[in-house]
């Protein structure tokens, strides 16, 4: 691409990661800057995306974060104005953001995911929950999550029956959809995916109960970042084709992040992330560095993949 182009990175936005999607898009623009190109930041909480002047702008980098930025919605409006983007299209990035429909794609595609299952508000006070929890063979402790969110906002992990009522109530006075999931012990690791092909797993460490949204993005909270993750060579290949395969049954672009639970010598495939963070705490950055891609290098070849009908 021609360094004379103009890149508008699109960050911010109004979804609860809105403070993330800032930090990444403020990197994004750093690297765009020194890799030369003409750049432009727009934030969609304070101006509507038909505002965008196509005519000014060669391709947009997409820094969203969360609802309305990685669920399809945001893409939409990039095919609508016809300026190249980048990472997953309209509706591999839905697909993603919902893990409803995403559990249902990696089950088809037999890659293994923690049982499940799904429930909205109607449907959660006329449910017998305790029987829906033996007949989808769960058992606790039992984490629910909106089927919508990012970064692990929403999650809860429940120890018993009393705590799971009381942690739904509360989530359903936010969120319309539910997902109660069997809590997977063990290790967590993550992939990063770059135009279909897996960069390498890192492992993480937390020292909080789980890798919940101040593990991802708080220094103070001291997450351990094992990279190569510590498994043997057989399920690094292992986990890596799993994560491609995930990338592909979405049919994702671009750059992805997909997330393991390693337990028993299996792998559990939790979600893929179609718009994975770039701060200085970020994962996908992070493995790509140990591969010797440099961030600067990493911003370019997401711009170079830029394209529309994704």
């Amino acid at each position: 691409m021609k360094k004379t182009k103009k890149i508008l990175v699109v960050l911010g936005g109004t979804s609860k990661e809105r403070k993330v999607s800032l930090e990444s898009g403020k990197a994004c623009i750093k690297a765009i800057k020194a890799l030369g190109y003409r750049v432009e930041s727009f934030d969609p909480a304070k101006k509507s995306f038909s505002e965008i002047d196509k005519s000014k702008i060669d391709l947009i980098f997409n820094a969203l974060h969360g609802k309305d930025g990685e669920d399809g919605n945001a893409q939409s409006y990039f095919e609508s104005l016809r300026i190249p983007y980048t990472h997953s299209g309209v509706i591999s990035s839905m697909k993603a953001m919902d893990k409803e429909i995403s559990k249902k794609i990696f089950i088809e595609n037999k890659i293994l995911t923690p049982s499940y299952f799904c429930l909205n508000m109607q449907n959660y006070k006329q449910a017998n929950v305790k029987k829906l929890i033996s007949s989808n063979k769960l058992s606790y402790p039992i984490v629910i999550k909106p089927t919508d969110e990012g970064s692990s906002i929403g999650v809860k992990i429940c120890n018993n029956l009393s705590s799971l009522k009381s942690n739904s109530k509360n989530l359903f006075r936010i969120y319309k959809n539910l997902i109660f999931e069997k809590f997977i012990p063990g290790q967590e690791v993550q992939v990063a995916i770059i135009k279909n092909k897996a960069l390498g797993a890192i492992e993480l460490k937390p020292r909080r109960a789980f890798y919940d949204y101040k593990a991802k993005y708080q220094k103070s909270a001291n997450t351990e970042h094992i990279m190569p993750a510590d498994i043997s060579k057989k399920n690094y290949k292992k986990v890596l084709k799993i994560a491609e395969k995930a990338h592909k049954s979405l049919r994702c672009k671009g750059v992805t992040r997909a997330d393991f639970k390693f337990s028993k010598n299996k792998f559990y495939l939790l979600e893929v992330n179609t718009q994975p963070g770039m701060t200085d705490l970020s994962l996908v950055p992070e493995i790509a560095k140990h591969k010797d891609i440099s961030f600067k290098k990493l911003v370019n070849i997401i711009i170079l993949d830029a394209s529309l009908n994704r």
